[in-house]
């Protein structure tokens, strides 16, 4: 009877320095600054702040313009200014959404598993056992919340308790719903306009980079598998020799790792392709086929422009550099307005086109051009004064090549024009990826420019690139010569024309043949290459009455893909980020974790190059966790 009561005086007994100490933490304002960089107050900040640069950098800066602009009366440039800022800081703006959506997910995470650590307290307390112990409990622990009924209810339905992603992406989807309904309230479509819905980018963008994760996900999945069988084989067959000759498990990682990497990057390529293509089967299998199923961004860019962003049809314009004169001349014989050998409506443009290049004006006209190739073409080229084209019709070849290679006099040759295009894709090219590897250089170690360890790999990755870049532009020349004037129009001489500058041929085979250039670029860029033109070639490949915003269909769709894609993505940077990858892997790394995922590499480095620094062994391996983990 005396053992209960010094243990009853040591919990009722107060004491004077714990309360005072616990008064003075509380006091401190350090102590109320979380140091979990994980923690929901932090992710806020940092995921409001960026997207908010993110958002108000590309907005502010046509607004800048306008407030330089002369022409505008200073009240028309504060109220554009006021417009823009009430629009991005608001409660319906792009960074209070996208925090709701981030931090909202974690929060209901944290409730989550709080109620169901109160559930665990409150089974326990219904033990016999627990009851014979002097425990004290509040009040809130003795009665059970609404919330932790809810939850009862829902772990009952499948007789099991959810795992930590599931509860995390429930959570992301109820964060994720409100984040759609507060940027689609902030600019709703009109009903009867056909303007895209306001949010049609991003569920494209998150949807892209959720599929990829996704993909991911089931190669580590399958890696971990091979490893797992060839590490089990590899300890059968030698079984019988000595156990330094067994191979280590790291051996079969090693094999799965980089089988990994090579279906990753393989699939990559055949995305890439894809994109850069066009939709073969849908348009071979329809007679009159819809251009909404076969679009992709070459073709696009021929024939259907408009469903492209205009940026990006005015740079690969300013990079092929091809007159719109001719652009327009081929949409028309898509469109059966230009046939050889009758008059068109759409001769001026090939006419004038041809005088501007110093040639006759019959070069461009369809009722004079021979249709077919043969002996017959030959007789017409010959009165025309059109040199190296015996054997096929169409066109005139000097027409579609560079006017470079006109002012040399080097217009007649097929070959020339593509290696010309080359060089000068190539240039152009080095002038816009130097900038891409040495930037980064110059902003986090500047003083690593002027070592060659450091400065000669950029300089090699930047003219790999610019490769890639060049040989996507000449190859697809090299096609359209390779189809109608080099090889194939002089195989099948009979086969009009209007084929093989239509869309089944001379561009079809460019776009075909283009896209494959990717497997010039490092393994490593081509996932953030596949990755940049997925998404315009998605919306270039879905029909017009689907984007625009009054159909009810689409729109539900839309929303639905929106929500399940950005809490996939979150989901996926909490519990497994290595599937994430490229530009999505380090934003969400520094939103959840902080700097550390920014400057890991750096720091690294530090610790490498730096070894009189005294580092204790734990904490080096805490920090290699947390860089292996990123």
């Amino acid at each position: 009877m005396s053992a209960p009561s010094p243990r009853v005086i040591e919990h009722t007994e107060p004491d004077s320095d714990h309360s005072k100490t616990s008064r003075r933490n509380i006091v401190n304002p350090k102590n109320l600054w979380p140091d979990d960089p994980s923690h929901p107050v932090k992710v806020a900040l940092r995921t409001y702040f960026l997207s908010l640069s993110l958002s108000l950098g590309p907005v502010l800066l046509p607004v800048a313009l306008t407030l330089v602009n002369r022409s505008s009366s200073l009240e028309t440039r504060l109220g554009s200014f006021r417009r823009v800022l009430r629009r991005e800081v608001g409660l319906t703006g792009f960074p209070f959404a996208i925090t709701v959506a981030v931090c909202g997910g974690i929060t209901l995470k944290h409730f989550w598993e709080a109620i169901g650590v109160h559930n665990v307290t409150v089974d326990k307390q219904d033990d016999p056992e627990v009851r014979r112990q002097p425990v004290v409990a509040s009040t809130s622990q003795r009665r059970p919340t609404v919330f932790s009924l809810t939850a009862q209810a829902c772990s009952g339905m499948s007789n099991s308790t959810p795992s930590g992603s599931q509860k995390a992406f429930l959570s992301n989807i109820l964060s994720s719903t409100i984040a759609l309904f507060l940027l689609q309230r902030a600019r709703q479509s009109k009903a009867g306009s056909h303007r895209p819905f306001t949010t049609f980018g991003f569920t494209l963008l998150f949807f892209c980079r959720a599929t990829d994760a996704i993909m991911q996900h089931f190669l580590s999945v399958e890696s971990t598998r091979k490893a797992n069988l060839f590490n089990i084989s590899a300890n059968r067959s030698n079984s019988n020799k000595p156990s330094a000759d067994v191979p280590m498990p790291a051996e079969g990682n090693g094999k799965a790792k980089k089988w990994h990497q090579s279906t990753a990057a393989w699939l990559d390529a055949v995305v890439f392709w894809a994109c850069s293509a066009r939709c073969v089967s849908c348009s071979m299998l329809d007679v009159n086929p819809n251009p909404s199923c076969n679009t992709r961004i070459m073709w696009c860019f021929f024939y259907q422009p408009h469903r492209l962003p205009p940026s990006y049809v005015k740079w690969i314009s300013s990079l092929a550099n091809v007159d719109k004169r001719l652009l327009d001349a081929l949409r028309a014989m898509r469109s059966k307005e230009w046939v050889y050998g009758h008059s068109s409506t759409h001769s001026h443009l090939m006419t004038s086109y041809a005088k501007d290049r110093g040639y006759p004006l019959s070069w461009g006209d369809p009722q004079v051009l021979p249709a077919c190739g043969g002996t017959d073409a030959d007789v017409v080229w010959k009165a025309l004064g059109v040199p190296g084209r015996g054997g096929v019709g169409g066109m005139p070849c000097e027409l579609l090549h560079s006017g470079v290679t006109t002012r040399w006099g080097l217009d007649n040759s097929c070959l020339t024009n593509v290696g010309m295009r080359f060089c000068l894709a190539f240039i152009e090219a080095m002038a816009l990826y130097l900038p891409v590897h040495f930037l980064p250089l110059l902003f986090t170690r500047p003083s690593s420019i002027l070592q060659r360890h450091r400065a000669i790999p950029a300089l090699l990755a930047a003219i790999r690139s610019a490769t890639f870049l060049s040989t996507f532009l000449s190859s697809y020349f090299f096609a359209v010569c390779f189809t109608r004037t080099l090889v194939l129009a002089k195989l099948f001489p009979w086969i009009p024309h209007d084929v093989w500058d239509g869309p089944y041929g001379c561009v079809l085979a460019g776009s075909l043949t283009c896209g494959w250039s990717i497997l010039i670029e490092n393994t490593r860029r081509r996932g953030e290459m596949a990755l940049y033109v997925l998404p315009r070639a998605v919306k270039a490949s879905l029909p017009t009455r689907w984007i625009g915003g009054n159909h009810a269909g689409a729109r539900l769709t839309e929303r639905i893909v929106f929500v399940l894609s950005l809490a996939s993505l979150l989901t996926f940077a909490v519990h497994e980020p290595e599937s994430l990858r490229g530009l999505s892997r380090w934003t969400l790394a520094f939103v959840m974790k902080g700097p550390n995922a920014e400057f890991w590499k750096r720091r690294k480095e530090r610790i490498e190059t730096c070894p009189q620094t005294p580092i204790s062994p734990s904490s080096n391996s805490i920090s290699t966790r947390s860089v292996d983990h990123l």
